[in-house]
C-alpha cells in the first residue's frame, strides 16, 4: 500500500527538478546576453578598437626642437629639366669575334703537347701539339712515289707525264688539306723525307680557355681540341629594363665601373642592343666593347654601366628622399605656413639617382620634408592612433596638444 505513493512522490520531485533546471538555464542565458548590442546597432564601417591603417597619416605639428632632434630638413619643389642617369648591372665577357676553336682535319694520336694547361697564353704560329697520323704517313709515301715516277717518265709520252703529274698533285692537295705546311711537303718531294706526324699551330694569339686533349689520346677528324680567346678586347654585357630601352642607342658612350678596380672609370660605345626582350625579366641585352691593355679586365668580373638619358622638358621634381612609399601610394609631407606638416598623395614620373618627377599633387615652390620623412610619418600615424582609440567605449584620448598652446591649468594639472 505504501509503495505506490512513494513512487508517485519520486516522479513528482523529478519533474519539478527538471523544470527548475530549464528555468535556470534560460535565466542565465538572458543575463549574459542582455547587454550585447545587435549586429545592426553598430554604425556601418566603424569598428571599435580596430588598428589604424598603415597609411592613415594626418597633419602633424612639430616644434623646432623636435625637428632638430629627428633631423628634419626641407627642400622646395623645383621646375627644371630632369636628366636621367640609367645604371645597369653588367659582367665582363669574351669578345666572341676573337674566340677560335682549334681542331684537326685528320685522325691520329697525340704524341706531344706543347700547350698543356688551361689559361696558358699563346701566340699566333706557336705549336700546340704534335699528332701522329697513319693517313698522313701513307699519303706522304704516295707523294714520294708519284714524284719519283714523274721524274722517271720525264721523257715519256705526254699522256704518261700528265698522269704522273695528277698523282703528285692529288697527294700534295691531300696533305695541304690536313694543314701540312708547304715546307714539309717540299721536304717530301725534294728529299724523299718521311712524314708521319702533323704539328698543329695556334691560329691566333690569346689565352687557352678550354683544353680537351691529353698526351697519347686518340683524336678524330673535327674534334675540338682547344678554344683560344684574344682578350685584347672584351665585352661588357648587361640587361636594360624595358622602360629604359628607349634611351639606349648604338654608339652611345657609356661609363664602366668595375668592383674589382675601384676608382678607375672607363668609357666605351654601345656596340649592340638586343632586338628582342626577355619575357621573364622584361629586359633587353646591351653590350659595350672595351680595349683591355695589360689584360686587367678579366671575364667574369662584375661591372656597372652608367649613361644619361636625354633630358626632358621642365618638370616638377623633388628629392627622392622626400618620397614615402607605402606600397599602394606615394606621399610627401608639405610644410604649411603655420608650421604643420600635411601628408599629400603624389603621382611620380621619371626618376634620377637623386630626384624624382612629380606629375600630380604638388606645385612649384611647395616646401616638402626632404629627410627624416619616415619619422615624421610615424608622428603623424601616432596622432591617428590616439584619435582612433578615443572612440572606444570608456576611452577619452585625444592627440597631444601643441606645447605652445597648453593652458596653465594643463601645465600644472599633475600637482
Amino acid at each position: 500500500m505504501t509503495a505506490a505513493p512513494t513512487t508517485s512522490s519520486r516522479r513528482l520531485f523529478s519533474l519539478v527538478g527538471s523544470a527548475g533546471l530549464v528555468v535556470a538555464a534560460v535565466a542565465t542565458a538572458w543575463y549574459f546576453t542582455r547587454g550585447e548590442p545587435t549586429a545592426t546597432s553598430e554604425p556601418q564601417g566603424h569598428q571599435h578598437g580596430a588598428a589604424p591603417a598603415g597609411d592613415s597619416a594626418r597633419p602633424v605639428w612639430l616644434s623646432e626642437r623636435d625637428q632638430q632632434r629627428i633631423g628634419v630638413t626641407f627642400a622646395p619643389v623645383t621646375v627644371a629639366p630632369l636628366a636621367r642617369t640609367i645604371r645597369i648591372v653588367a659582367q665582363v665577357t669574351y669578345d666572341e669575334t676573337r674566340v677560335v676553336t682549334v681542331s684537326t682535319r685528320v685522325d691520329g694520336f697525340v704524341e706531344k703537347l706543347y700547350a698543356n694547361f688551361t689559361g696558358q697564353a699563346i701566340r699566333a704560329g706557336e705549336p700546340l701539339l704534335e699528332l701522329y697520323s697513319p693517313m698522313v704517313a701513307a699519303t706522304a709515301e704516295e707523294l714520294k712515289v708519284a714524284t719519283r715516277l714523274a721524274e722517271n717518265i720525264a721523257e715519256g709520252s705526254e699522256e704518261s707525264r700528265a698522269s704522273a703529274t695528277r698523282l703528285v698533285r692529288a697527294a700534295r692537295d691531300r696533305l695541304t688539306s690536313w694543314n701540312i705546311t708547304p715546307a714539309q711537303i717540299g721536304q717530301v718531294e725534294e728529299h724523299g723525307a718521311s712524314l708521319r706526324s702533323v704539328v698543329l699551330y695556334a691560329p691566333a694569339s690569346g689565352v687557352i680557355l678550354e683544353k680537351n686533349v691529353l698526351n697519347g689520346q686518340r683524336i678524330m677528324e673535327g674534334d675540338a681540341l682547344y678554344r683560344i680567346a684574344d682578350l685584347a678586347m672584351v665585352w661588357i654585357e648587361g640587361e636594360v629594363f624595358e622602360q629604359d630601352l628607349a634611351a639606349v642607342r648604338m654608339g652611345q658612350q657609356v661609363q664602366v665601373d668595375l668592383q674589382a678596380l675601384p676608382g678607375v672609370i672607363r668609357t666605351g660605345p654601345i656596340t649592340y642592343v638586343s632586338p628582342t626582350l626577355s619575357p621573364e625579366t622584361r629586359t633587353g641585352r646591351v653590350r659595350v666593347a672595351l680595349p683591355n691593355p695589360g689584360l686587367t679586365l678579366k671575364p667574369g668580373m662584375f661591372a656597372t654601366l652608367r649613361f644619361s638619358a636625354a633630358a626632358t622638358g621642365p618638370v616638377l621634381s623633388i628629392p627622392r628622399s622626400a618620397v614615402l612609399s607605402t606600397g599602394e601610394r606615394s606621399l610627401v609631407f608639405v610644410r604649411s605656413a603655420d608650421g604643420r606638416f600635411t601628408p599629400v598623395d603624389i603621382v611620380l614620373g621619371a626618376q634620377t639617382e637623386d630626384r624624382v618627377e612629380v606629375r600630380r599633387g604638388l606645385a612649384a615652390g611647395d616646401m616638402v620634408v626632404a629627410s627624416a620623412t619616415f619619422l615624421v610619418d610615424a608622428e603623424s600615424n601616432l596622432g591617428s592612433l590616439f584619435g582612433g582609440m578615443g572612440d572606444m567605449p570608456g576611452m577619452d584620448l585625444t592627440a597631444p596638444a601643441r606645447a605652445d598652446s597648453a593652458s596653465p591649468e594643463h601645465k600644472h594639472g599633475g600637482n
